[in-house]
């Protein structure tokens, strides 16, 4: 069963965030609410985000400056941020919410179908990282543990690098359709810079792989894939 992504919605009023759960519903993901920065940093300290949604202007703490906290933690300044806004002050305004590390500035308000596509590439992206790391901790996991596969039974080395071989293989195929898919749509700097990233750790992994093949190098080292 493939663990869904979580979505994190910071809006301190009740209704913006049950509209944004009415539209992003249709990706059959996890929606966390948060009604303020405060509860949105007190979320992120235990569960992992694909991506945030973050009013810009609420009582207290201000989404400019609940980013800026979200960036200075090392758990969790990766994570990609939407800042919603009502308000629009001009290309000034715009900029400080890039300057706070947001991937995208959207006004509100917004079409329902254009802010679902943006945060399913992200979610998509999420999971492809979920991926790469399942499958890096495997290949580490079993050389480890000598080519015992799960359930204790033991497996011949080829037979073992084959099977983590094809494993990869697929998470491959799915990286270089999405890289596709982003640049069929023009997708914003920041998701294709993301699925760059994806693609160069999976190049890593792959190389880490052919130097187990026999007689091509050590198994004494795999590179981690943080």
């Amino acid at each position: 069963m493939v663990q869904k992504a979580k979505i994190l919605l910071v809006d301190d009023r009740p209704e913006n965030l049950l509209a944004l759960e009415a539209i992003l519903s249709a990706l059959d993901q996890t929606l966390v609410r948060a009604s303020s920065g405060e509860e949105a940093l007190k979320a992120l300290l235990t569960d992992d985000f694909a991506v945030i949604l973050l009013d810009v202007q609420m009582p207290g703490m201000d989404g400019f400056e609940t980013a800026a906290h979200i960036k200075r933690r090392e758990r969790t300044r990766d994570i990609p941020i939407i800042f919603l806004t009502a308000i629009n002050h001009g290309p000034h305004h715009t900029f400080r919410g890039y300057a706070a590390g947001a991937v995208d500035y959207i006004s509100k308000p917004f079409d329902p179908w254009v802010l679902r596509a943006k945060v399913s590439v992200f979610v998509e992206l999420y999971m492809k990282n979920c991926q790469l790391r399942e499958q890096a901790a495997l290949l580490r996991l079993q050389l480890e543990g000598g080519g015992k596969a799960a359930g204790g039974d033991s497996k011949e080395p080829a037979g073992l690098l084959a099977e983590l071989s094809a494993r990869l293989a697929a998470v491959e195929e799915q990286a270089e359709a999405l890289s596709k898919q982003l640049d069929d749509e023009s997708a914003d700097a920041a998701a294709v810079a993301t699925a760059a990233h994806l693609e160069r750790k999976l190049t890593g992994l792959r190389r880490a792989l052919d130097a187990l093949e026999p007689g091509t190098g050590s198994t004494s080292s795999v590179p981690s894939q943080n």
